[in-house]
């Protein structure tokens, strides 16, 4: 049998379900947070971002343990991965101060939808000023959005402030 795509934690979700369609419930088996591969629009959007390891940080699952299982499904060996913890959700980081917080952007409604907010964050960064701090609501953990973020020069914190509300913050490293 051919081996269609090595499944790694560095694999897009979006091909992975091209090679693979039928894994596409296995994935919501494993994790109730990706039911969102169901939209069309978040599916064409964000699942052509976001890598495995990413996908597993938002379901809250250990990305071995996604990889491995997909790897089984499909026929292929397991993978032994380091299980490194990104750090999206961590303790309060010392730079934290709400009274810092000068932009918020609730995202949720623009998600429900169907949009996604990465050009909106993307654009509202561009104007916050060293020390402000940029706060972003959603209702599931953004983690490709956050790496987008740290890219740019940002310290990210994310905290779930409750079921399906996470809070996340950005300010720009000194």
């Amino acid at each position: 049998m051919e081996t269609k795509l090595i499944i790694s934690p560095k694999t897009r979700v979006a091909e992975l379900l091209d090679a693979y369609p039928e894994l596409e419930i296995e994935l919501i088996g494993i994790a109730p947070a990706f039911k969102n591969l169901k939209n069309p629009v978040l599916r064409k959007t964000i699942a052509k971002v976001t890598t495995l390891k990413q996908a597993a940080a938002i379901g809250k699952v250990p990305v071995d343990e996604v990889v491995n299982k997909l790897r089984e499904i499909v026929g292929q060996a397991n993978l032994l991965t380091d299980s490194e913890d990104e750090g999206y959700i961590t303790d309060k980081p010392l730079w934290f101060d709400e009274e810092k917080i000068k932009y918020s952007y609730d995202a949720r409604a623009d998600i429900a939808s169907g949009g996604h907010p990465l050009s909106k964050v993307m654009g509202d960064l561009k104007s916050v000023n060293k020390g402000d701090i940029y706060e972003l609501i959603t209702p599931f953990l953004p983690a490709p959005l956050l790496d987008n973020v740290k890219a740019k020069g940002f310290l990210v914190w994310s905290e779930e402030a409750t079921q399906g509300l996470y809070k996340n913050y950005f300010i720009l490293q000194e």
